[in-house]
């Protein structure tokens, strides 16, 4: 990059984590460190749960999987919306009512300790895995492309990170939220408009279009009843809402966002803001990679877009192979052009070239096994809009959408150590210790989220394994997700379940999910088919109620527990 570039980028960071830091400058109390003295106005409340779950690895492979598979994904999101209307209507009353700072205070409320120990828990173990892959993931893209050091790319994310969110709690994560957002919102409609106008400038935009849908990159819904269907209109709906019911109502790095709103009608004001924007959000950056690869098909792409693969295949002594595979991809692009802006024979010609590319492709990745090159990132397609940026924006530019993906690393990582750090003070520490001052409190809050926040990173620096990113971290997310949801639904609708049932019920409910992923293979012989991460959700929660009422039914407990 330009100097020019790297001082933008730095000029972001640094600005930003030091306004963090500024704004919360004085905060002395626990109720400001926790929830902002519950003063959150509703379009603050939505920004800051859009920054969360927007990580980096939205900007990075969620463009690369509208690069080679299309708008899909978006089936993803279908449920959100009916989520949201979920959680406003039940939940945040109660959450509001009882003025808790985690949503498993509740659990012990409803049922008892060890029940809201087991839910918090759960949180702890897939909420700090999911921080660690949140620093990890777009470190090792970043590293390779810019050049740097994975493991200082890893310690910039996470010490910045680690500073102004140790020091200002969820106001510092509510404040840097609006500047991070500001950055993404710019860098990504840029390179939109200069996706636009390099397309254009050789064919017209409805020609372009055309030429998506010939390739399959326009098809977005899949109405598939099969279970081995990953995205689908069922999958998005059924097992999507169960998802966003869990992590927006349950994971304490959603939830400790809206807690700290001024009244339920703010709280629920930024549900609905983020309802409506994040389906069309999740479109367009999907749509910005269906544009990355038209733009390719006027424009020569990289062999392999993971270029540290073909300097290892280079090294290995297979250069001959490599030129000769050079050669054939050069004259494909060049036809691919030709076939573009044709528009008579361009749609047959480009079937045909697509075909001659993907085994082309082949015969490139088989080289790069051949070599015994092991990269970190198994999907080349994560490697795709970055490499766009970095090779066609002008100078400034550049650094800007750099800004933009260390910015949504900052965001999520933030709201996750945030929530961790909450969530031990509040689940553990504080419910062990509860007549400890606040001064105390304030202080063991900023130690365990500088713990988690060390954790994060010591985690990130050790992991080796990835498929496609954004992937991964919706699969850990989906292993919890429907056993702690479970356990919210039946606290939240059956009132006749005791503590001892739902416990046993999600300890059960876990291994099963578990399993489910673990023995993929040998559940797609016993059944027929592979169960996808999706479905993990609707299948823990539903294991959860249905065993919870079972174990109810057969050892009925003596009332005692709390009903709210």
């Amino acid at each position: 990059m330009h100097w020019f570039d790297w001082l933008i980028l730095s000029l972001s960071l640094i600005g930003i984590s030091a306004l963090g830091v500024w704004k919360t400058r004085g905060h002395r109390s626990t109720e400001a460190y926790l929830a902002s003295s519950r003063s959150t106005p509703w379009w603050a409340i939505g920004l800051s749960i859009m920054a969360t779950q927007a990580s980096a690895i939205t900007f990075i492979s969620t463009p690369g999987l509208g690069y080679t598979s299309g708008l899909s994904f978006v089936q993803f999101y279908f449920g959100l919306p009916i989520a949201m209307i979920i959680i406003a209507r039940f939940f945040v009353p109660v959450f509001f009512r009882l003025k808790v700072y985690t949503a498993y205070e509740y659990l012990e409320k409803r049922f008892d300790r060890k029940t809201r120990s087991l839910a918090a828990g759960l949180f702890l173990l897939q909420r700090g895995l999911a921080a660690g892959i949140t620093i990890y993931a777009p470190s090792i893209i970043l590293a390779k492309i810019l050049g740097w050091s994975l493991y200082a790319n890893i310690l910039v994310i996470g010490m910045l990170v680690i500073v102004y969110t140790v020091s200002g709690g969820t106001t510092a994560v509510t404040q840097t939220h609006k500047q991070q957002m500001a950055v993404i919102f710019t860098g990504i409609f840029i390179a939109f408009g200069f996706l636009l106008y390099y397309i254009q400038l050789d064919v017209p935009f409805g020609r372009a279009l055309d030429v998506a849908a010939i390739h399959g990159r326009l098809k977005t819904l899949d109405w598939d009843l099969d279970l081995s269907t990953r995205y689908s209109v069922w999958s998005g709906i059924i097992g999507g809402t169960f998802l966003m019911l869990s992590y927006f109502g349950t994971d304490q790095s959603q939830v400790q966002r809206y807690l700290s709103g001024r009244s339920v009608k703010e709280i629920n004001t930024g549900l609905y803001f983020n309802a409506l924007l994040k389906i069309p959000m999740q479109f367009f950056i999907l749509f910005i990679g269906v544009l990355v690869f038209l733009f390719y098909q006027l424009n020569e792409p990289p062999l392999h877009f993971d270029q540290l693969a073909l300097e290892h295949v280079a090294e290995q002594g297979y250069d001959k192979e490599l030129t000769q595979l050079r050669n054939e991809h050069h004259n494909l692009s060049l036809a691919s052009r030709e076939a573009m802006i044709d528009d008579h024979n361009g749609p047959e010609r480009l079937k045909q070239i697509e075909s001659e590319k993907a085994a082309l492709k082949s015969r490139v990745n088989e080289l790069i096994s051949r070599s015994g090159y092991a990269g970190k990132v198994k999907k080349e397609s994560d490697f795709v809009f970055i490499t766009f940026v970095l090779n066609y924006l002008p100078i400034g530019l550049i650094g800007l959408i750099m800004a933009v993906l260390f910015s949504a690393a900052m965001s999520s990582t933030s709201a996750e150590l945030n929530a961790l750090g909450s969530t031990s003070l509040v689940d553990f520490y504080r419910a062990n210790y509860p007549n400890s001052s606040d001064l105390v409190q304030l202080r063991m809050g900023k130690l365990l989220t500088a713990g988690w926040g060390v954790l994060a990173i010591l985690f990130a620096i050790g992991v080796n394994f990835m498929e496609n990113l954004v992937e991964a971290v919706n699969i850990l997310g989906s292993l919890f997700y429907g056993t702690i949801l479970g356990v919210f639904v039946v606290a939240f609708f059956f009132k006749r379940i005791k503590g001892d049932a739902v416990f046993g019920a999600a300890l059960f409910a876990e291994l099963c999910v578990v399993s489910l992923f673990v023995f993929d293979d040998e559940v797609q012989k016993l059944f027929g088919t592979k169960v996808e991460y999706l479905w993990f959700n609707l299948i823990g929660c539903a294991l959860v109620v249905g065993i919870a009422h079972l174990w109810q039914f057969l050892k009925p407990e003596p009332p005692g527990s709390l009903k709210v």
